[in-house]
């Protein structure tokens, strides 16, 4: 009944502010009164005059009570109400008298009685918080029912720009794209669900109990009963199915020319019903069963236990949001006190760091005394060991100088023995052109002597007579032919004389460059303190280079056997 009493103060905390018309929180005993007749008239409550009476009794402020209206309310009306009322009587009496406030001043698209149903819708999903405020998750889940109930689709990104209201559903903002009659269509089917109950409603077909005849009805499925209409304006109703936790359904097989037959068993009575086809059988099926299992269960209808479980979500959100506030705030609180411990500990930091501040001074006073200490010392260490790197390094230059002179006077050396080695082998040269040029000169010397031989020989034959003279002549030719070959011969000596000769040029020049470098080592030995003393060839007399050779003649000889020459050659030539 808590459940109850709280949707009932909904409607009734409209109906009051609408009285209220200056926003004071007090209104006329009067029309308290009338209130208050009325809502014992629709909630079926008895109606007390004496008790109204003696609660709003006058006061010397006038007419008004001070004492408040809650009060009254909860012990004489809500403490009173058994549920045996209508719903829709009620809310309308309390639209009645708030409809002026809440609609809006510019025309609907929809019909009053649509606007009293979302009225009604408002009031059962607001907070139960005043003043009555819907939050934004129980817009969405409205708008999504009537969406569903129209058939279209919903589009989360529109939900953002929605406000709920009569305003918004009224004035055509939600329902863009909708003819009216579809709009309140779904508005009905939404009041039925969540303000009436209604799990389920239809036409069906009903087998009679006396007559046996199928009638069809309009079939109203609720939590705990159902009923059938002759047609679905509810004007007239024909009977009431009582639901408990012993009723059943159960499939019938098709017979009498019937189909997607079932049947509802219950204490005292069992119902045929046929639906249209199989789809809507099933459907009734379950829907029946699943209102008995919540019967069962003692759970209530799908939508408030679903809104139930939203507000519960909700309501542990809002404590895990509380706790959370209340640990930042004690984890703040400790932030703070740590901060002031952390505060003490710097200033303690700050002083012992004076101290410290202190004793290093004195500490580095003590040091750079030691330090000044230690530098004299050093700096006289350092002047020592200067000065004898600078005698090592003396000694050491002057052992370098003296390793780099015995290593010239070595390279020196060596290169004194190659070119003693290349004055030998020039010599050697030398002394094999000359014995060379003896022997070509000796064998030249001997061909000379045979030529002149021949030469008197032949002149002694032209002395002979006429009749040697043919003989003679032959003779002459066959020494002819022998001088010729004897000359081919001294050609070729001379040729071989030249070659001798080149050689010996050759040779020379070696000895030349020889006796240059051994001259240049001379030089050198004698600036290096005269160390080696090179050996020198002998001097020699100048040779003559004539036809026969060098250093074969004297001069004298070499002109009397030239006269001597020319003197056979032109009597030869006679």
């Amino acid at each position: 009944m808590g459940g109850l009493k709280e949707e009932l103060l909904k409607s009734i905390w409209h109906a009051f502010t609408a009285l209220d018309l200056d926003r004071s929180g007090k209104v006329s005993k009067s029309q308290l009164k009338v209130l208050s007749h009325n809502l014992c008239t629709v909630l079926n409550v008895p109606h007390d005059p004496v008790a109204l009476e003696e609660h709003f009794r006058d006061d010397d402020e006038g007419p008004v009570s001070n004492q408040g209206y809650m009060p009254y309310l909860k012990k004489f009306i809500l403490e009173k109400v058994q549920g045996n009322f209508d719903k829709v009587e009620f809310n309308r009496m309390c639209w009645t008298l708030s409809a002026r406030k809440n609609l809006p001043k510019i025309p609907l698209l929809i019909s009053d009685d649509d606007a009293f149903k979302v009225w009604v819708i408002f009031n059962f999903l607001s907070e139960d918080k005043y003043p009555l405020a819907i939050i934004p998750e129980e817009i969405e889940y409205l708008l999504k029912k009537l969406t569903e109930a129209m058939g279209a689709g919903w589009q989360q990104e529109q939900f953002e720009h929605y406000k709920i209201g009569l305003n918004l559903i009224g004035s055509g903002q939600f329902s863009k794209g909708m003819d009216r009659q579809t709009v309140t269509m779904a508005i009905n089917e939404v009041f039925n669900e969540l303000i009436l109950d209604v799990l389920k409603q239809g036409y069906m077909m009903k087998k009679g109990h006396r007559r046996k005849n199928w009638t069809e009805r309009w079939f109203v499925l609720k939590p705990n009963i159902i009923s059938y209409y002759v047609s679905e304006d509810l004007k007239e109703k024909k009977g009431d199915i009582i639901l408990d936790d012993n009723c059943c359904v159960e499939s019938l097989p098709d017979k009498d020319g019937k189909k997607c037959l079932f049947l509802i068993k219950c204490l005292d009575k069992t119902f045929e019903i046929s639906a249209s086809d199989k789809k809507k059988k099933q459907e009734w099926l379950q829907a029946i069963q699943s209102t008995v299992n919540l019967l069962r269960l003692g759970s209530p209808a799908p939508h408030k236990e679903a809104r139930q479980k939203r507000k519960e979500l909700r309501q542990k959100l809002l404590a895990e949001q509380e706790e959370l506030e209340r640990q930042m705030k004690e984890l703040q609180i400790a932030n703070e006190n740590k901060q002031k411990e952390l505060e003490t500990v710097r200033k303690q930091l700050e002083e012992a760091a004076a101290r410290a501040a202190e004793e290093e001074k004195k500490r580095l006073q003590t040091q750079m005394e030691l330090q000044d200490r230690f530098s004299l010392e050093l700096e006289r260490e350092k002047s020592v060991r200067q000065q004898m790197e600078e005698q090592v390094a003396q000694k050491s230059s002057e052992l370098e100088q003296y390793l780099q002179r015995v290593r010239e006077l070595e390279e020196m050396y060596k290169q004194l023995q190659e070119a003693f080695e290349d004055e030998k082998q020039a010599r050697q040269d030398e002394e094999i052109v000359r014995k060379l040029q003896a022997r070509l000169l000796e064998e030249e010397s001997a061909k000379r002597v045979e030529l002149e031989k021949w030469h008197l020989q032949q002149q002694q034959t032209i002395q002979l007579t006429e009749a040697e003279n043919q003989e003679l002549e032959n003779q002459r030719v066959m020494k002819e032919c022998a001088l010729q070959a004897a000359m081919q011969q001294l050609e070729q000596l001379e040729l071989e004389r030249k070659h001798a000769l080149e050689q010996y040029e050759g040779v020379k020049k070696k000895l030349e460059m020889a006796a240059s470098k051994t001259k240049s080592w001379k030089d050198k030995v004698a600036h290096h303190e005269g160390l080696i003393r090179l050996i020198e060839p002998g001097s020699k007399n100048p040779h003559l280079i004539t036809n026969w050779g060098p250093a074969a003649f004297t001069e004298a000889e070499l002109e009397q056997r030239e006269r001597s020459w020319k003197g056979k050659k032109g009597s030869s030539e006679q």
